[in-house]
């Protein structure tokens, strides 16, 4: 699997690469710039998908690209009165959040000759139009959401001018709350899976309360990054907001709905754990009334 690393590197390498070559030739508003910038690097993953035939090519962009966007929205700030307290703790928790998300990506890959498996049937679907719905549907929607919910960053790090304030605590707490929940229910699931018995259904930890704490602890990310954008810059709300609705709208219509169908295909009881069990905001369990 290490070996199988070296070609994804190469291919993040050269797309930031592409990037940054990109932002030295643009000129205007940067903004505006940096989602050209971050286009281009995903033409140039989406490339190595196609030659590869694996679209996980693209699944560390997810976690790779908002810490450089960040850095470089902070380096290049518009407003000289942007907190630098505030841009202090937003680096930080972006690049906390990245780290830890890409290292559990790459150690926990099968390798090459493992693709999501929710590609798959995406690219079948598509029939003769499989190349579109691999660029639109795997490569190019999930880098406008995650764009879009970058967005509060640009105004916390880079136009934002209000003083630090008591709304900056609170996305503080959750921004590294929902680090720290993403964190643990990562690792108690790899232990769960590396013992698990056949047709077992994870029903500990976090796991007991939602079944999908990791899924809620990636939105509530999300949420931290759009409370920082309005503290900083309240009345840009119309723009800060919907990226982490965005997001959290993808969770709830398309990602939960095809884990759950999956494992109660897999495994039937899973229905009735439905039952039983918060989609993804940790809640009282029922299994705890039958424990």
């Amino acid at each position: 699997m290490s070996r199988d690393l070296v070609p994804i590197t190469i291919a993040y390498v050269i797309a930031i690469a592409g990037a940054v070559l990109s932002l030295m030739f643009l000129e205007g508003d940067i903004l505006w710039n940096t989602l050209w910038a971050d286009l281009v690097a995903t033409v140039i993953i989406f490339v190595f998908s196609r030659v590869y035939k694996n679209s996980s090519f693209y699944d560390a962009y997810w976690s790779v690209i908002p810490p450089l966007i960040v850095v470089y929205w902070a380096v290049y700030h518009i407003s000289p009165n942007v907190d630098p307290a505030r841009q202090a703790m937003v680096i930080i928790l972006v690049w906390l959040w990245g780290i830890r998300l890409t290292a559990n990506w790459a150690s926990h890959w099968d390798g090459m000759h493992h693709e999501d498996w929710r590609y798959g049937p995406i690219k079948e679907k598509a029939g003769k139009f499989n190349l579109l719905a691999d660029f639109g549907g795997i490569h190019l929607f999930p880098t406008l959401i995650v764009f879009a919910s970058c967005l509060p960053l640009y105004a916390a790090v880079c136009i934002g001018e209000a003083p630090l304030n008591w709304l900056d605590v609170i996305a503080f707490v959750v921004t590294l709350g929902a680090i720290l929940i993403e964190m643990v229910s990562d690792i108690q699931l790899h232990a769960f899976v590396a013992n698990k018995k056949p047709g077992e259904i994870m029903q500990t930890g976090l796991w007991r309360y939602s079944r999908h704490p990791n899924y809620f602890g990636e939105m509530s990310f999300w949420f931290g990054l759009m409370l920082f954008g309005l503290a900083a810059h309240p009345e840009g709300w119309w723009w800060i907001m919907p990226g982490a609705v965005s997001m959290a709208a993808m969770f709830f219509l398309v990602s939960i709905p095809l884990m759950d169908v999956r494992s109660a295909e897999r495994r039937p009881e899973y229905r009735d754990h439905m039952k039983k069990v918060s989609a993804i905001i940790p809640w009282f369990s029922k299994l705890d009334s039958v424990s």
